[in-house]
Order: C-alpha cells, then structure tokens, then sequence
C-alpha cells in the first residue's frame, strides 16, 4: 500500500500518519517527491480496510501496490534512483564503469590494476578479498589483508571499492573499509546477508543468482530495501541455460524489462556472463545499447597467471580500447558515459 499525502502536508502530519502505520505491527517507509510525500506501506496490509489512513489529517488517498517486491517498484517510487559511492554515481545521466581484478592476489597487481583502471576512466575499482568458489581447494581470497589493500588503492587513485561480502558476520568488517558491498550470484538468496548488507547503511550492488528470474531477483532487493537502505544497485551477470559456448548466458533481456519495472539502476557484468575475455567487449556494447546504467568489469594486468578467472579478464590495453568503444556506443544512442574521475597524482607502486 502507499499513503499519499496532500501537497503541504505538515512534518506532524506525515509523522503521524507513520507512527499509525507502525502501530498496527507495519513498516512506514517515506518516499519524499517534488510535492507529494508517499509513505510506502509494507507487511500485511490485505487485511486493512480500504480507508484504514485516509481520514486521517493530510491524507489524500492510499493505494494498493500491484507487484510483489513493493519498494523496488514504480509503483511505489515513480522516479529513478541514483546511487551514490564516492565520486561515483550509478543511476544518474551518466554511464559508470566499475573495473577491476576478480580478486586481490597481492599489493603490486591490485595497485598496477587500479592505476590502470583509473587512467583509462573508470568510476571504482572491484577486487575480491573474499571469494566464493566452487572447489574449497582453489585460492579463497587474502581476507582482510586484501580489504587492506584495497583501502591503499582508494587512497592512491581516489577511485571507490566495490568488493564481495560473503557471509552476515563479515559484513561490519568488509564495510569498514569497502563504499560499496556486493553478494554475488550465490548470495541472492541469502536472506540473512541481505538484512546484514542492508542495515550496514552502505550502498549494496547486488548480482542476479544464476538461476533467478527477475521476480525473485527484485524481491532478493525487497530485502535490503526494507531495512530503509535505498542504495541498491542491479547486476545482470547472466544465467545457467544448455547453452555450453560461454559461462553463462547473458539476459540482455533483462536490461530494459528491469528499467520498465523498478527504479533502482541496473548494470551488466560482461565477464562473468560470457566467461571469456573475446566476447567482453561485445557484450559491453550490446548492455550500453540496451539502457545499462553501467557496467562491471574484470582487468587484470597478465590475465595468464590469474590466480581466479584469468580467462574473462581484460589486459589493460584492451580495457582502454573498450572505454573508448563505450563512449562512442553511448553518444550513438543519444547517452554520455559519466564524467571521468578527478586525475590525482598517482605515485609509482
């Protein structure tokens, strides 16, 4: 259900209206507009009556909320949200890109990965310090040595770190130095470690699960939105189908439906759904086309002795070339890739 208020309803009003809200066991969530306020009502609002609010000083009118996952939905925030980490910004006029290794394997190739990442215009360095993998005898991450790491290239290049948080205990830590905390595919529906992520406060980038459809993707992001946490951001990083040639399938699909049914910002990771650093760049272009608000992406300075992915990492070179590639394809569609980061004085490693 949403609450709307009439244009100048008081602070008392609108607080009042949530403090009835709250008293019948519901969640009030505020959705401040250009004139109205909207106060999003979430739990078990089947059995209210119809006008339940609307006698109420400043109510206009309430509403029913169509789709399952209510604060992700139009319905409920008609405009788009922008999030914000750092000096970057995921939803806005620009397209961002996130660039990075797959994970932190020691100090010299994180810091060569981040000054090459941040010299050819991304907007925030990715790298795993944790990292989920499907055998437990393959590299699992440095832990917090890599966080450490990570915070050290922030420092150098000014660029914001996004890195994967795998479990509800590690959250206070991993965002203790990350500005934004991704789950990965495996943690879509880890309900408890979206709750941690959310209440942590820090925007969230949360990945499609493999087997996901996009209803249950949304309502993985209900989770983390209902802590009051609206920094959100959508990774499309594709799926599991019979398809063989690459890792996964990539929904570009997916892209445009997601635009049409929620206004957290959407962005593709080309790597992990293709699996192979040929078709990177192919990919890129085809989610800048179809409306991605950016994209995630794996750079590694010698792909060949990756210690996780090697084979879906870009060099830096090729990394260049693509951010040229993605600005040409965004002014052919009538879009502009965000502002390049500020330029600071990089020191040698």
């Amino acid at each position: 259900m949403m609450i709307i208020m009439k244009v100048g309803a008081t602070k008392d009003q609108i607080n009042a209206v949530m403090s009835s809200v709250e008293n019948l066991g519901l969640k009030a969530h505020p959705i401040l507009g250009d004139e109205h306020t909207v106060i999003g009502v979430v739990g078990e609002v089947q059995s209210l009556p119809p006008d339940q609010f609307v006698r109420m000083p400043g109510v206009e009118r309430s509403l029913p909320i169509s789709k399952p996952y209510k604060l992700a939905s139009l319905e409920l925030h008609p405009k788009s949200t922008t999030v914000t980490a750092g000096p970057m910004q995921v939803g806005g006029e620009g397209i961002a890109v996130i660039a990075g290794p797959c994970s932190v394997e020691s100090r010299d190739q994180l810091l060569e990965t981040a000054q090459a990442v941040h010299a050819a215009g991304a907007h925030a360095l990715r790298g795993g310090a944790f990292k989920p993998r499907t055998s437990p005898y393959t590299f699992q991450g440095m832990g917090e040595e890599g966080l450490e790491i990570l915070a050290e290239a922030r420092e150098i290049t000014g660029l914001p770190i996004v890195t994967e948080v795998m479990e509800p205990d590690l959250v206070e830590l991993v965002a203790s130095y990350a500005d934004v905390l991704q789950l990965g595919t495996r943690n879509m529906q880890n309900y408890a470690l979206l709750r941690a992520a959310g209440e942590s406060g820090k925007p969230v980038l949360l990945k499609r699960g493999m087997s996901a459809s996009l209803k249950e993707f949304l309502l993985a992001a209900e989770y983390v939105l209902s802590t009051g946490n609206q920094n959100v951001i959508l990774c499309e990083r594709g799926i599991r189908t019979f398809e063989t040639a690459t890792r996964n399938t990539t929904d570009i699909n997916a892209v445009p439906v997601l635009k049409a049914q929620t206004h957290l910002p959407v962005i593709v990771d080309p790597s992990h759904s293709t699996g192979d650093w040929n078709y990177v760049a192919a990919v890129s272009r085809a989610a800048i086309a179809a409306g991605a608000d950016g994209l995630i992406l794996e750079v590694h300075p010698n792909p060949l002795e990756a210690m996780s992915d090697g084979g879906q990492s870009l060099k830096p070179k090729r990394f260049v070339e693509l951010m040229r590639q993605l600005d040409a394809i965004a002014k052919a569609v009538d879009r502009s890739m965000a502002p390049a980061p500020e330029r600071v004085a990089v020191p040698a490693v």
